[in-house]
């Protein structure tokens, strides 16, 4: 699944939900949580539902919903409404644990059974970071690789946030004076990646908040991309292209890890192969490969080339 882009749309705006269905991103994440007062929270919830029922199978992106947190009321009444025909995964904030995705996913068995969809076609995106507890369990991610259970099948990608974990920790901002994130949140972006990394899924960088920024955006959505992330959260629908473009690989990264696979591909016994003057080993292989799958190129493809 493509997640280079996923824009939040607030569930309760119509005005928003129509201007959504012509977006360019991959994704986009029906809000019934944060961008929802919880006097709307009914009315979003059913929206949302509408929203998915009438546009399921017409559009290019896929649909996911953002609950309320698993410990609360409104996310068994969010998950009973949504899972249905036109939804193609959840996120899943507040997490603590991998047990809260165990749980949910018990939910959505259920559900998926009582909607007559496949079972496991509702996919979990986690926001990991938002608690302290959440934080301190990073390291049980890396039991999706181990595990057999469909629950943790369901797993496409984490991603993290700043805003909750301030809120949480009783941090008056989650900036240093100099504007640069303090530590701890520093951390939790790259707890976010090594946690995605051990369980084989998606890392989703969090939202770059000044939306009027595109400069800004373009800069830190590269640095994000060198780091190692593969796709971000988008808050306007302005950010979306820039997005996309920059956790892109552009024609020079796709030329040279072409010329990467097709090298070792001649050169199957060799662990290193020159390459214009330059010696490379089987972790560049490994990383012109993602390149490649990123970009949506077969190795066949880049062996004929």
């Amino acid at each position: 699944m493509k997640l280079r882009s996923m824009l939040f749309v607030p569930a309760d705006s119509e005005k928003k939900l129509l201007k959504s269905i012509d977006s360019v991103a991959d994704a986009l994440i029906f809000d019934l949580e944060d961008a929802v007062t919880p006097a709307r929270k009914p009315l979003a919830r059913s929206m949302c539902v509408a929203h998915l029922r009438a546009h399921a199978g017409q559009h290019s992106w896929k649909a996911f919903v953002r609950i309320n947190p698993r410990n609360t009321p409104e996310a068994l009444e969010d998950l009973a409404a949504v899972i249905g025909p036109g939804i193609d995964g959840i996120v899943l904030p507040k997490v603590d644990s991998v047990r809260d995705i165990e749980l949910v996913s018990a939910y959505i068995d259920a559900l998926e059974i009582r909607a007559g969809l496949p079972l496991g076609q509702t996919r979990i995106l986690v926001v990991a970071t938002e608690t302290a507890s959440g934080m301190l369990n990073m390291s049980g991610y890396q039991a999706y690789l181990r595990s057999s259970q469909q629950s943790l099948t369901r797993l496409v990608g984490l991603t993290w946030g700043a805003e909750d974990l301030s809120t949480a920790i009783g941090a008056l901002t989650n900036r240093d004076s100099d504007g640069t994130l303090s530590h701890v949140y520093q951390m939790a972006r790259s707890f976010c990646l090594l946690a995605a990394s051990a369980a084989e899924v998606a890392p989703i960088d969090t939202l770059y908040a000044n939306f009027r920024d595109a400069e800004g955006l373009a800069t830190d959505c590269l640095e994000s991309r060198r780091r190692g992330f593969t796709g971000r959260i988008a808050i306007h629908p302005d950010q979306v292209e820039i997005i996309n473009r920059c956790y892109t690989p552009s024609e020079e990264d796709i030329r040279s890890a072409q010329a990467i696979v097709a090298a070792f591909a001649a050169n199957p016994d060799q662990g290193t192969v020159g390459i214009d003057g330059k010696m490379v080993d089987r972790p560049h292989l490994v990383q012109a490969l993602r390149a490649l799958s990123l970009a949506g190129i077969s190795v066949a493809e880049s062996v004929s080339v």
